[in-house]
């Protein structure tokens, strides 16, 4: 018996038939949304598809991974946007699916926490602590189909990291199996233990290239009573900073959201999308088309919560616009009257990710910048862009609130989106990279790296963190099994100066 046959065979006695499904099985048929990508970038050959219903199994598989010298791929909703969940063209990788570990294990209302497991989705949580009258903050617009055990491993910040951080920041405890297949219980409730390092913090934003969670102790928050949604449109990036200190300095920790939108994937939304652009309607001239006609360079969507109610959080809402009208700051503005309205604003911002898909491929970047920085770092890139790349136009939009952009370069006119990435995709990173980093920025601020940026890192990353870093990965997963390619590898990479 050959030792894949053996794996395999074992495999199946851990999981059965439900828990496991082969490239030439009854259920083949159903591999490709485990093996492509949700921008349609990378595509993989799986082993196997190892499908665990609880902790116990996935430990099982990782041990017997580790005893065969397999190495697997975890997943959980499939919804990276750097290629993170998805095996190589090998063949060889086992892939790893959470998503049957689905279970809500228990909401502590007195503690402010819940514990879920990790496969359950980001809707499902935020639903559970709904039914409790608490709060999960954490919102992206994936939540229907990513995992929480997947937000963790990527650290997601989302809409609201304002007001509440990013995943890390939510996050009390983590049950985790090691690259041994062992069990690491680390699900404390805890705001407070200062018992030796922070094992949690390793795991989270790791990527699964060092052990594999499988549930999570959440922060819970009290349920806003009033919540209110402006728009509102600006002349310049620099007015939508000056907008943006001025909301923290009048709302305080009223302010949840804070986000830019350019023109352009505007636009993108009213071609593709159109239901979801009425919001920007009482934004722009009723002589214009509002289908097609022009809007204001420059779009900020405001959300505010407040303990009380939607009148008093309305009230503060007012005011700040009233005053930034005043002070040239602000073109126009429209406040959402009711919550349809709230969800029509957040539906606008939320449908660009899609709208660009359809527009097709682009060179993807998920940059931050100091606040402060970010209109010196749109200029600086939006005139190298033009002048390598006459034509070029860039999809920017993103969390002014924390100065994380998706800042998206378009091909020039006449040219394919795949053409574009092929052949100049490395030159774009280049220039966008290097004014992010000169300017105190980083290369990705939440989508993580995945193999997408994988040698970028090794290269801009200085040789201490990439030193340490590794000696982790050594420590932790010293047979190099663990989501293999991803983040960072264990030998040494192609970096300078290492």
């Amino acid at each position: 018996m050959s030792s894949i046959h053996a794996f395999l065979e074992s495999l199946h006695q851990v999981l059965g038939d439900e828990g496991l499904i082969l490239p030439d099985s009854d259920g083949a048929d159903d591999l490709a949304p485990y093996l492509r990508d949700w921008r349609g970038r990378y595509a993989g050959e799986a082993l196997a598809i190892a499908r665990p219903r609880d902790t116990l199994q996935v430990a099982a598989v990782v041990k017997l991974c580790a005893h065969h010298g397999v190495s697997l791929v975890p997943q959980g909703g499939n919804t990276s946007l750097v290629g993170g969940s998805i095996p190589d063209g090998s063949g060889k990788q086992l892939l790893l699916n959470l998503q049957r570990l689905n279970q809500v294990v228990a909401v502590d209302r007195a503690n402010l926490s819940m514990t879920v497991q990790a496969g359950c989705l980001l809707a499902q949580v935020q639903e559970a602590a709904s039914q409790a009258g608490l709060l999960f903050p954490l919102s992206l617009a994936a939540e229907g189909s990513c995992t929480i055990g997947g937000n963790l491993a990527t650290n997601a910040g989302g809409t609201q990291v304002l007001r509440y951080g990013t995943a890390r920041e939510l996050c009390l405890g983590l049950e985790v199996v090691t690259a041994r297949g062992e069990i690491w219980d680390g699900l404390t409730a805890l705001r407070k233990d200062n018992s030796g390092y922070d094992l949690r913090d390793l795991f989270i934003g790791s990527e699964g290239t060092l052990g594999i969670i499988t549930a999570a102790t959440l922060r819970l928050f009290p349920q806003p009573v009033g919540q209110v949604t402006a728009l509102a449109t600006c002349p310049s990036l620099d007015a939508c900073v000056a907008l943006l200190q001025s909301a923290r300095a009048r709302l305080d920790a009223g302010l949840t959201g804070f986000e830019v939108m350019h023109a352009w994937p505007i636009a993108l939304v009213r071609q593709y999308l159109p239901e979801q652009a009425h919001a920007m309607a009482p934004l722009v001239n009723d002589t214009i088309d509002t289908a097609t006609g022009p809007v204001p360079e420059w779009t900020v969507l405001i959300d505010t919560a407040h303990a009380e109610s939607d009148l008093t959080a309305r009230t503060g809402l007012e005011a700040l616009l009233a005053h930034a009208v005043a002070d040239g700051i602000v073109l126009d503005a429209t406040i959402a009257q009711n919550h349809t309205q709230n969800h029509a604003m957040w539906a606008l911002r939320e449908a660009i990710p899609m709208a660009e898909r359809q527009e097709g491929l682009m060179v993807k970047h998920d940059i931050a910048v100091p606040t402060s920085a970010i209109p010196a770092f749109v200029r600086t890139t939006q005139a190298q862009l033009a002048h390598a790349f006459p034509g070029c136009k860039v999809v920017c939009f993103g969390h002014l609130g924390d100065g994380n952009l998706h800042y998206n370069v378009q091909s020039p006119p006449g040219m394919p989106g795949a053409t574009f990435v092929a052949e100049h995709e490395a030159e774009v990173n280049r220039l966008v990279y290097d004014t992010a980093l000169q300017l105190g920025g980083t290369l990705s601020a939440e989508h993580g790296i995945g193999q997408l940026r994988h040698d970028e890192l090794a290269r801009r990353k200085s040789a201490v963190a990439l030193g340490m870093m590794r000696a982790i990965k050594q420590a932790l997963d010293p047979l190099g099994l663990m989501n293999p390619g991803r983040l960072i590898s264990a030998d040494r990479g192609p970096e300078q100066g290492a």
